[in-house]
């Protein structure tokens, strides 16, 4: 056990470390963006004068270093800064007046939306990955699992975009069951929130649910074919009991690395599907940003995703190496 915690110690300092790295490195990507955020912000009255106002207003006057340091300490702060392209109308006393939207108030309903969204693809992806996956895997001379092997690969095979184009034009457009768009925040009640997710969600569930059967097979048939399950097995142990005491949680360390992974990709990869249902997720607020160059949404934006992405990578780590016997008592 002493290991296990060692073990928790090291993954933690090494996050911590890969977390610093990453902010080192995106704000180095977004300073080399072509462009410039000042002319697309001011339009007309883009003049010399007033750039060197607007670049002085948000730090751009001064050198990289001390601007990645201002904005590490503010973003660990809690202070995101102001987007610079999206405004909006003043408040109490200049009602004629525009001032800068908060990145948190543009960021964080992107990221709950884009949050639910993932929920709801892995409540259908890790029960659907588990039973496949074991069925597969256990029953793999039989000739229904051959199809149903086929029918996983043909589901990874598929791009996103594809899937997500045959499911609206299928269960949208012809049979009319489900909304088009998928505009969550429009919503008014529970069951049209439900009805609204049905097809990203089934969209993004495909995909993914096909990768980790493969690998739940994969890790499964292995373990199946080793000697010390033929020794439980001539000890004369029911084959339930090998299968989901011995085999499974041996088997569930690399189903439990892809589906996190897979997680993380949901969370910031899904840009086509959003768009194809207009889904008002973190992705496609990331688009749009990259397109306007509006740099603190980007940097806030990619530094919750990396920082997710550690972080899902450390509870995946510690989950498989938990169910390791070996790593437990060593």
């Amino acid at each position: 056990m002493h290991f296990f915690f060692r073990l928790v110690f090291q993954r933690v300092v090494l996050s911590i470390v890969s977390l610093a790295a990453i902010s080192v490195i995106i704000f180095t990507l977004v300073e080399f963006l072509p462009g410039d955020a000042a002319t697309r912000v001011l339009g007309r009255d883009a003049t010399p004068k007033n750039i060197e106002v607007w670049r002085k207003r948000f730090n751009l006057d001064r050198p990289p270093v001390t601007r990645y340091l201002l904005w590490a300490r503010n973003f660990a702060l809690g202070n995101w800064g102001a987007s610079l392209v999206s405004v909006q109308p003043s408040s109490a006393g200049n009602p004629g007046g525009k001032t800068m939207r908060s990145v948190a108030d543009m960021v964080l309903p992107r990221l709950g939306n884009t949050l639910i969204l993932a929920s709801c693809v892995m409540a259908i992806s890790i029960p659907a990955s588990l039973f496949l996956g074991i069925v597969t895997a256990v029953f793999r001379k039989r000739r229904f699992t051959v199809w149903l092997s086929g029918l996983v690969l043909f589901g990874v095979s598929m791009p996103d975009y594809v899937t997500g184009i045959l499911m609206l034009l299928v269960f949208a457009v012809y049979l009319n069951w489900f909304p088009p768009l998928s505009l969550i925040n429009n919503a008014e009640s529970t069951l049209e929130i439900v009805k609204m997710l049905t097809l990203p969600s089934l969209t993004l569930a495909i995909a993914v649910t096909g990768i980790a059967v493969r690998m739940m097979q994969g890790s499964l048939l292995q373990i199946l074919d080793s000697d010390y399950v033929r020794f439980a097995t001539l000890k004369g142990l029911s084959w339930s009991r090998i299968l989901f005491s011995h085999a499974l949680p041996n088997a569930l360390g690399p189903a439990i690395r892809v589906t996190v992974l897979s997680l993380v990709w949901l969370i910031g990869g899904v840009v086509y599907v959003e768009v194809i249902f207009t889904f008002p997720g973190l992705g496609m607020l990331l688009l749009n940003s990259l397109k306007l160059l509006d740099t603190p949404v980007i940097l806030a934006g990619t530094m919750l995703l990396s920082g997710f992405l550690i972080y899902a990578n450390l509870i995946a780590d510690l989950l498989a190496a938990y169910l390791n016997p070996k790593l437990r008592t060593e």
